[in-house]
């Protein structure tokens, strides 16, 4: 179950020597305040019961030890209830991985370089579904052959449009797979590569609302470098985008990512309100400038080593305990979850930002923020200063935001997320009982 403990745990994320260009990782283990391997096992009873509300404290104070992430992240993101059986758990894992692999096996029988260990970057089809016969694809699909005009290379024509639509997706996660995480020695390998390519694949055809979209790559790679069976690391990554998924799912007008840009401009309105008129004025009032953090959860900003520990930092503050019901029932009604209701919960067993939106009643009204929105205001009120006295236009603003590149703290951006955070609310609060003894 769990990893060697005498495996270096670094040597997950050893980055090329010859990379220069690297953010520079801020984040030590700190000894005593980590949950340990020891700490892990812990936690759990004789029959497999995980004591939750103990972990997400021991997590908030030092992140996870390397050798154990994959694992506790399965928790932390909803794939198993901490009230479940070691016995349970592996059921559950069974019939997960049995399920992966029949929906991969759909999607090689749609296309057979799916599971191949190969993968393409060049489209294969064309919008009205005919095949692209050209020498670069047929290498791709079958490099043995690629020259060849043996029938195995020919591709029939498509007439369904949801597997055109899929498989016009395919080179470009292709293309993402080949630039995501190129510093990591783990990707010197073409069976990783392959790996993560094949998963966003079988994603984007489970997922036909949503599909593929760029970003997805740069969720999907840190959970097939921390969990080694793929069928595992899917539904983590499918977990994953239960939550972020809405940022991704576009229209021909706008972008899911947009309505939590709108959030981040009103928590700006509210906590800088000259900020937010500086920014205003300079035409950045759509704050598009933070559309990169918030897709890829900080991904750009912070080394990779620290981005793992910025997420589950996050998720760990975050942990609702009624998610894995929710999940599960989705699962059963064949649809997405996107939000947290039900029966009431321990405090306890929930994340320290959880407690603070359950304090203020907002389960009783539509879903609360995610606490990404809070820490993105959280470095524009740090940068404050530096906004209003040196912007003087976009590319001003764009500048300073990427100065922060390999210079953000992550345990310190969540503890500023948590203060911003109960400050708004407690501005909301006020406004909305002024309102009320004006009425």
């Amino acid at each position: 179950m769990w990893r060697d403990a005498g495996t270096p745990a670094d040597s997950f994320y050893e980055v090329r020597p010859e990379c220069t260009d690297v953010p520079k990782t801020r984040f030590k283990i700190k000894a005593g305040k980590t949950l340990s391997v020891r700490k892990w096992q812990a936690a759990f009873s004789p029959e497999g019961q995980l004591d939750i509300g103990k972990t997400l404290s021991r997590i908030h104070r030092g992140g996870i030890h390397p050798s154990i992430r994959g694992e506790v992240w399965e928790f932390l993101l909803g794939c198993y209830d901490p009230t479940s059986t070691f016995d349970e758990r592996e059921q559950i894992r069974q019939r997960r991985r049995v399920q992966y692999a029949r929906s991969k096996e759909d999607c090689r029988q749609m296309f057979p370089v799916v599971g191949s260990g190969r993968f393409i970057t060049a489209p294969v089809i064309t919008e009205d579904g005919q095949p692209i016969q050209d020498p670069i694809v047929l290498s791709q699909i079958n490099p043995d052959n690629g020259s060849s005009t043996n029938r195995k290379n020919v591709m029939e024509p498509v007439t369904d449009k949801k597997v055109i639509q899929w498989m016009l997706t395919l080179h470009q996660i292709g293309l993402d797979v080949v630039r995501t995480d190129r510093t990591l020695v783990f990707y010197e390998k073409q069976e990783n590569l392959s790996k993560l390519w094949d998963i966003l694949a079988v994603y984007a055809w489970i997922d036909t609302d949503v599909g593929y979209c760029q970003g997805m790559s740069d969720l999907c790679s840190p959970m097939i470098i921390l969990l080694d069976d793929e069928a595992d690391a899917f539904w983590c990554f499918e977990r994953l985008m239960r939550r972020l998924r809405g940022n991704f799912r576009c229209t021909d007008s706008s972008v899911g990512v947009e309505a939590q840009l709108s959030n981040l401009a009103s928590i700006t309105q509210v906590i800088d309100p000259k900020l937010h008129q500086h920014l205003e004025t300079l035409g950045g009032g759509d704050y598009l400038f933070a559309f990169r953090m918030l897709m890829v959860l900080f991904r750009r900003e912070f080394s990779f080593c620290d981005s793992l520990y910025l997420w589950e930092m996050m998720w760990a503050l975050e942990y609702d305990p009624d998610l894995v019901s929710v999940y599960e029932e989705s699962d059963t009604d064949s649809e997405k979850a996107e939000g947290s209701k039900g029966k009431p919960k321990s405090t306890r067993q929930c994340g320290k930002y959880e407690r603070e939106n359950m304090k203020s009643g907002g389960k009783n009204s539509e879903a609360p923020l995610p606490i990404s929105v809070f820490l993105v205001a959280s470095v524009l009120k740090d940068k404050s200063s530096k906004l209003l006295t040196e912007a003087r236009g976009l590319d001003d603003v764009v500048k300073i935001l990427n100065d922060i590149t390999g210079n953000l703290d992550a345990k310190k951006a969540c503890t500023g997320a948590l203060k911003l955070h109960k400050k708004y609310l407690k501005k909301v609060l006020q406004f909305i009982l002024k309102q009320c003894s004006i009425q």
